[in-house]
């Protein structure tokens, strides 16, 4: 089949159009394997062999911009592949091709991925360490990039996420709201122990502020439907599950 037009397009990709109307549009490297440009034909027994080649640099392309444009693991990458229905074989080669080169690497991602969360999050530890997992990234990589986020950073953040939980406390008082910072940090992924060498250093008090603010917004609803002492027995209770404490002196 004579090929009667090439027309060279974006990121090194040829229209190539055959006598018989077809337009093929083949990679560079297939252009180039296949000596196109100057046998100026393409017999049929070819075709088959093009286009699998043709695939095969499809995957690889595809794969490179998309960890150009955001870094990857290779499990990520490997979803984001088998998405578009490639077959396997050849995501395999391009994951390989790719590792080898360089622009794939499971350890680069793990140290840039918990540099990124450490500045940016307050993710601890444990948390990131479960997030990579997830990834399939090695527990050994995990473990050894994890040495970055060492006890007295952890310790910094810890107390910065105390002194905003404590800032930004409304509606809690005492260990109801010691329990709460507590459980947060747990969450975010912060070891029991280091959680409170920090946390026990600080006092959870009865805020009178937030006591009487409670106290007001408890009468106003709880006032619809009780009145006298058992309105009064209602209010405390709930302030004492928010660890608040009432004293009616003091309003």
């Amino acid at each position: 089949m004579k090929i009667i037009k090439y027309k060279k397009g974006a990121k090194g990709i040829y229209k190539v159009e055959l006598e018989d109307g077809r337009v093929l549009s083949l990679y560079e490297e297939v252009i180039l394997k296949f000596e196109l440009l100057l046998k100026k034909e393409i017999l049929d027994v070819d075709l088959k062999e093009i286009n699998d080649y043709n695939l095969e640099c499809d995957v690889y392309y595809v794969a490179l911009n998309n960890i150009k444009a955001r870094f990857k693991s290779t499990y990520d990458l490997t979803l984001f592949l088998q998405k578009k229905e490639y077959p396997n074989d050849l995501i395999d080669k391009a994951i390989e091709k790719l590792m080898k080169q360089g622009y794939l690497n499971d350890r680069s991602y793990a140290r840039s991925y918990i540099n990124n969360q450490m500045i940016t999050t307050s993710k601890g530890p444990l948390k990131l360490e479960r997030e990579l997992l997830d990834k399939k990234i090695d527990s050994n990589i995990i473990n050894e990039e994890m040495n970055i986020f060492d006890e007295d950073t952890q310790k910094e953040k810890i107390t910065k996420i105390v002194n905003k939980g404590l800032k930004s406390n409304r509606t809690r008082g005492g260990n109801i709201l010691k329990q709460k910072i507590y459980n947060d940090l747990k969450l975010l992924g912060y070891d029991n122990l280091l959680i409170n060498s920090v946390i026990n250093n600080y006092t959870f008090e009865n805020d009178s502020d937030i006591a009487k603010r409670e106290y007001d917004k408890l009468y106003r609803r709880l006032s619809r439907k009780y009145s006298g002492r058992e309105l009064e027995s209602k209010i405390r209770e709930k302030l004492f599950q928010k660890g608040l404490k009432y004293e009616g002196e003091e309003y």
